[in-house]
């Protein structure tokens, strides 16, 4: 069982941390400080850190020399970003921006120990092996695609292997286009890992994730006194790619000034930090994703047209889980197989009426969606079979019913809350009626956490369902 070290001066954190963790089979000790780390442990003999970059006495970064190649987590907050990538240059493995959520904490604890047994020559995966998660699509690895590491073998997903191992070691810039959950970040590591540029950093961006007022800054940098609070020059996310692959996920909903910066990144191979009369060069191979149309946004004016042929050199389309046919069930038996290890469940199996609202049903979360409800399903069930009902999905509404998103439990007939939807009110509507009732006097996280929600997903629904954020509201703020 790997065992990680968690180093971070909020006990809040820290205590919800270490439960997760254990939660998924992992041994963990806990510290409040870097010198009580060292006073209580060895801290080399750990398998993994995970550690606050701000911390009480010395920064969370001293464990990466204390670590003696303990591979080091770092976590921040977006406002600390670029010092979060100034540790990865100092040795640290990833980094993570707070607040996280659960799935985004294990995909990269997961990853880390697996990189780390692979670096040692053990090719043997540890329990938790493929337990990476979201929009990440199925993360999962097969005999035949071990390399690319996604499960499948619909028609579709073959000739995107292919085509995978057929752009990988080029260095030509790659658009992934797909709905969210298929797995686009899954599809921009395996393109960065069978690259010569593996052993470099892949710097990955939700471009929908950082406001709009900060996100030239952090992705070019920018020079001191560029803008008010700018006390010191920083270098930005593209720099801190140089030699490695930068990844923008959502690039659709990157503004057109920073389209601009990022168009003269392609054409020039240089970049210029906010503030600065001076570029300086990088080498860089960028990978984008998104789930829009870039060519219609292009031709009304939302997005450059000069980027978008720029980045359509190669296109690989992701196909959705409800187009994937037989792969469906193979990968909800892989969930299963890997939440019932979790939870000591070993006698777990989808009953015959699961396995044919599993098949039959669209996902339209795709594969998030349907680990989630068979992570929810596990938890509930009281026997050794696993109901439709468990799963939360309904067959015959389809795609129009999407319990999850709310962070709702399933319908079971009306109800009369003033917070709830109603029968004659599906939950999307509902969720269209609250935004568009809320967002000019709340803020993007207030509404999130009253729809009990992630800020991330409350952005996807919004695409979903073209609500667009009001940039001049109170929903602009944090």
């Amino acid at each position: 069982m790997p065992h990680i070290l968690i180093v971070e001066d909020e006990t809040i954190i820290r205590s919800a941390l270490r439960r997760l963790l254990e939660r998924n089979q992992y041994q963990v000790s806990e510290a409040g400080s870097v010198q009580e780390a060292q006073e209580r442990f060895s801290i080399a003999s750990f398998d993994l850190i995970v550690s606050d970059l701000r911390l009480p006495g010395a920064p969370g970064t001293e464990l990466i020399k204390l670590g003696q190649g303990t591979p080091v987590l770092i976590m921040t907050s977006y406002a600390s970003l670029r010092s979060a990538v100034d540790s990865m240059k100092m040795g640290a493995v990833d980094y993570i921006a707070k607040p996280f959520d659960h799935d985004e904490m294990l995909q990269a604890v997961a990853r880390i120990l697996r990189d780390r047994l692979e670096n040692k020559g053990d090719r043997s995966a540890p329990a938790t092996r493929g337990a990476d998660k979201g929009d990440k699509g199925d993360k999962g690895a097969d005999a035949s695609n071990g390399e690319i590491g996604i499960i499948g073998s619909c028609i579709p997903m073959q000739d995107l292997y292919s085509k995978i191992r057929k752009v990988a070691p080029t260095d030509s810039t790659v658009l992934i286009q797909g709905e969210s959950g298929t797995g686009k970040e899954l599809v921009a590591r395996a393109l960065h890992n069978l690259s010569r540029r593996a052993k470099a950093p892949m710097i990955s961006v939700n471009c929908a994730a950082i406001p709009e007022s900060l996100i030239e800054s952090e992705l070019f940098g920018h020079e001191k006194g560029a803008f008010t609070g700018a006390s010191a020059g920083r270098a930005g996310l593209v720099e801190a790619a140089d030699g490695g692959t930068l990844f923008l996920d959502e690039i659709g909903e990157l503004p057109l000034e920073a389209q601009a910066r990022l168009l003269r990144v392609l054409q020039e191979g240089e970049i210029r930090r906010v503030g600065s009369v001076q570029s300086q060069k990088v080498d860089v191979r960028l990978i984008a994703a998104t789930h829009r149309d870039l060519k219609s946004l292009a031709k009304v004016g939302q997005f450059r047209e000069d980027l978008f042929y720029r980045l359509h050199v190669i296109a690989l389309k992701l196909p959705a889980l409800r187009e994937r046919g037989a792969d469906v069930s193979e990968i909800a038996q892989l969930f299963l197989t890997r939440q019932a290890t979790r939870m000591g469940r070993s006698d777990l199996r989808f009953a015959p009426d699961a396995e044919q609202a599993i098949r039959q049903y669209s996902w339209p979360g795709n594969v998030r969606e349907l680990e989630n409800a068979i992570e929810r399903a596990v938890i509930l069930c009281e026997s050794p079979q696993i109901s439709a009902e468990l799963l939360g999905i309904d067959i015959e509404l389809g795609d129009l019913v999407d319990d999850d998103f709310l962070g709702l439990p399933p319908q079971q007939g009306s109800t009369s809350s003033n917070h709830e939807p109603t029968e004659d009110l599906s939950l999307e509507d509902y969720f269209q009626h609250f935004v568009l009732e809320h967002q000019d006097h709340m803020t993007e996280t207030e509404l999130a956490r009253k729809l009990g929600i992630s800020r991330k997903c409350l952005w996807e629904r919004r695409q979903r369902l073209g609500i667009p954020r009001r940039k001049t509201s109170a929903a602009t703020g944090t």
